[in-house]
């Protein structure tokens, strides 16, 4: 499937990798790392992981909750000050003037970690984006701290919104460890794992090996375009920072699989994975992801018409899934359609990376969906 996705011209570059509590059984790398080179690609290619960057930094924030030096559920601003004075953003005057109010209740780290905080992301808001305009305000990607003056679109609790949330959780990391966010996850989760080529400042012989960024034409091709995040950041984006491989991805994902234990170190105990993958959220339901920028999302649904929750942080589905997940697996994704699952039922991880915009492109969910069937359907499975 993988193969027939890079022959089609689905994508340019399909790196798939699945394992079960026996190992990894299988690997498969397909297309080239750039159209216009030679080169193909493996296991090993560097990938920007955007959103996948998120279960990494909820790992070490849990690290820091087992070791009480975080809190769920006492307000953020003991840890970060500034965010006692958080505002809601309500609208804009006649002369586009932002109307801003102080927020009803205090934010909590469980609130940044299941994106029901307030903070939105402008590429899924109707409102952050004429906010960034009237005032200037940076947007997020550009991992300047100017971001971090973004009002909330609603108060704490209310409803679930994807948004930055994470990126403050990252900030919350440095202030109890004094540690930047690159120093804190190689010493605690990338050595460990042996995740030697994940990290947020890449070098000049990983940047050789990076997979090129193609955006999908009207047409259908694809076009390259140059694609990497900031290398002098004003702060290290838990969000979205990180690059990495998909061996060192798999190898997180199995440690997560393994109930906090892989390559014989243990980052968690196995009752923090449980509360992870359980839903954090209550009555609430993960929304739909409505695009308001379509050169970098189209609309986005995991498990269209299903209930879906979320973890810390992970999208729970309530229901088996169309291609071979048990419900309750937990699951995200990266903005240029990387994606991975975790099936704590059947006891078995999958994730499929690509370097491809606008994310939640119909064929590369077509293409990762594809693939799920495979893993569940292999030999190695039954």
């Amino acid at each position: 499937m993988l193969k027939q996705g890079v022959a089609n011209g689905t994508v340019a570059t399909a790196v798939g990798l699945a394992a079960d509590a026996r190992g990894v059984f299988y690997e498969g790398a397909f297309g080239k790392r750039d159209l216009s080179e030679p080169g193909g690609v493996s296991q090993d290619t560097v990938f920007w992981l955007l959103s996948m960057s998120k279960a990494i930094t909820a790992t070490a924030c849990m690290q820091l909750v087992e070791q009480g030096k975080l809190s769920l559920d006492e307000p953020a601003s003991k840890v970060l000050p500034s965010l006692a004075s958080s505002s809601v953003l309500e609208g804009f005057d006649p002369a586009g003037k932002p109307i801003l109010r102080p927020a009803r209740r205090a934010i909590t780290l469980r609130h940044l970690l299941t994106h029901t905080s307030g903070y939105t992301y402008a590429n899924w808001s109707d409102k952050l984006p004429q906010y960034e305009k009237s005032t200037g305000m940076p947007d997020v990607a550009y991992s300047m701290n100017g971001a971090f003056a973004a009002p909330l679109e609603f108060d704490p609790g209310d409803r679930w919104q994807y948004g930055i949330g994470m990126d403050v959780v990252g900030k919350m990391i440095e202030a109890v460890t004094d540690q930047s966010l690159e120093m804190y996850f190689r010493e605690h989760i990338f050595e460990p794992l042996g995740m030697a080529n994940t990290g947020f400042l890449i070098s000049s012989a990983q940047r050789r090996r990076t997979a090129t960024t193609y955006v999908r034409q009207p047409d259908g091709s694809l076009k390259p375009m140059p694609f990497e995040m900031n290398q002098r950041p004003e702060f290290f984006s838990g969000g979205g920072g990180l690059f990495g491989t998909p061996r060192d991805y798999l190898a997180f994902l199995q440690m997560l699989l393994k109930d906090g234990s892989h390559n014989g170190a243990r980052l968690l105990k196995p009752e923090t994975v449980a509360l992870m993958r359980t839903n954090a959220i209550g009555d609430l339901n993960v929304n739909p992801l409505n695009s308001t920028a379509a050169m970098w999302s189209n609309d986005a649904d995991l498990f269209p018409g299903m209930p879906q929750k979320w973890g810390l942080s992970f999208d729970i589905n309530t229901k088996p899934g169309p291609n071979g997940r048990s419900a309750g697996s937990y699951a995200w994704a990266g903005l240029l359609n990387c994606y991975y699952w975790i099936d704590p039922v059947k006891k078995v991880t999958g994730a499929v990376f690509t370097q491809l915009l606008p994310y939640y492109d119909a064929r590369a969910v077509e293409l990762f969906g594809a693939f799920e069937r495979g893993v569940y359907g292999a030999p190695a499975r039954s």
